[in-house]
């Protein structure tokens, strides 16, 4: 098991729409999200600055194939067609990155 963090700046009118989708996200997200293996994910907001933090836990093998398996997934796609727009990538991520990786330099059980 890998846990895995990720930052991602949110627009500040779009809040109250991004806490509205994710009060009910859709079944088939949330099927795809666990045949890629993911497991206690969750999203936190931090206001004033408007950033989202998402953290998860990773139980498969190969987490870029397991990536690749979500992005092609129609639903996932719809979903995030209406969610990228509401959200602003930090400039400083990666490229490629949409949601920027954090490392973890603490934990414990």
């Amino acid at each position: 098991m890998q846990r895995m963090g990720f930052i991602l700046g949110i627009k500040p009118e779009a809040i109250a729409e991004y806490k509205r989708l994710h009060a009910a996200v859709w079944p088939g997200v949330l099927e795809r999200i666990a045949l890629c293996n993911i497991k206690n994910y969750s999203i936190y907001l931090r206001e004033p600055e408007n950033l989202l933090f998402a953290t998860f836990e990773y139980h498969g093998a190969d987490y870029a194939a397991d990536s690749l398996l979500m992005a092609a997934d129609p639903v996932t796609q719809d979903w995030w067609k209406i969610c990228m727009p509401l959200q602003a990538p930090l400039g400083s991520r990666k490229e490629g990155e949409w949601w920027a990786e954090m490392e973890e330099v603490f934990h414990t059980d």
